[in-house]
């Protein structure tokens, strides 16, 4: 027995005629007439008496109403239900600045599509803040490019990253070629992050592997600044792809870092699954789906998908 042919039967009876009942339902009157017969036959039971003014039911089609109307009833309800209790909550989300240039609006837009009941608060904070923020419980899930030993986090490698030379055309020693060595940035004034920037450690390792000490004349911990400086000519910087995306119409200088171990692998982290709520573990999928998608469409910069994410 099917929901349609308690639907079809109740139809029928409402409208005394299986001509009208076939035109409300939009279904042709021999497939009505033969979802009723099925039902019948299952039933073992005539249900319906066809006469030549319509239909009428039969004493036991007369008691078979009043119980299909209400399983209608109890089917209608459920899918109400069930439309209530769609995914539903809130999540945060941590991500560094570099990362929320490229990441930040198409993960609120899928969020929106996907589940426009959930929440979302995304925090932008340096990498080093997200891993506290993280371990306080804080946040859910954060974007971070370094993990701390004994964490009982969950860890989804995402994507790596190539790093550029960003600068003004006029800086002295500023790279003009597309791509440009390690060792030959020692003289390059550089503007970065504190050591709290997962970043910046990034860079210290890299220019220790070259037996080189980085010419950093300035701190600056947030993006905006960062680049305005950078953009003034005060010195260079060198970011992920998605902050070399940011140079636009300014007429920066972008090249890219041709050593091979110099980069940044950016992780999802989140708290233990036992620990996330659904929101969390719904929001976890949108970011690798998003996150792929923007590799896969060349709209993240210098980024590299790791293929071993399900």
């Amino acid at each position: 027995m099917e929901l349609r042919q308690l639907r079809y039967f109740v139809k029928i009876l409402e409208q005394g005629s299986l001509g009208r009942a076939a035109l409300e339902l939009n279904v042709g009157v021999s497939a009505l007439s033969q979802q009723i017969a099925k039902l019948e036959n299952e039933l073992s039971s005539r249900l319906i008496n066809r006469t030549s003014t319509g239909v009428t039911p039969t004493s036991a089609g007369l008691a078979f109403l009043h119980h299909a109307q209400l399983c209608l009833r109890q089917a209608d309800n459920a899918i109400m239900a069930a439309h209530r209790g769609r995914m539903s909550g809130f999540v945060t989300v941590g991500l560094p600045p570099s990362t929320a240039t490229v990441l930040a609006l198409p993960l609120i837009n899928t969020m929106r599509e996907r589940y426009p009941d959930i929440q979302l608060h995304l925090v932008e904070m340096l990498s080093g803040h997200l891993a506290g923020q993280l371990n306080a419980r804080q946040i859910d899930l954060a974007i971070l490019f370094q993990l701390e030993g004994g964490k009982r986090w969950s860890v989804t490698p995402l994507l790596d990253e190539k790093l550029f030379v960003i600068s003004a055309p006029h800086l002295p020693n500023a790279p003009q070629d597309a791509t440009v060595a390690l060792a030959d940035l020692g003289q390059l004034a550089l503007v970065m992050p504190s050591v709290q920037h997962g970043l910046r450690s990034t860079l210290m390792t890299a220019f220790e592997r070259e037996g080189l000490a980085p010419n950093i004349v300035m701190e600056v911990d947030g993006l905006a600044v960062l680049m305005n400086a950078v953009r003034a000519g005060y010195a260079a910087t060198i970011q992920p792809g998605a902050a070399a995306g940011l140079k636009g119409e300014s007429g920066l200088l972008v090249s890219e870092i041709s050593n091979v171990h110099v980069g940044r692998r950016n992780l999802l982290a989140t708290l233990p699954d036992d620990e996330l709520p659904p929101a969390a573990l719904a929001a976890r999928r949108v970011i690798i789906d998003v996150t792929r998608q923007l590799v896969t469409d060349h709209h993240w910069p210098g980024a590299t998908w790791i293929e071993e994410i399900s």
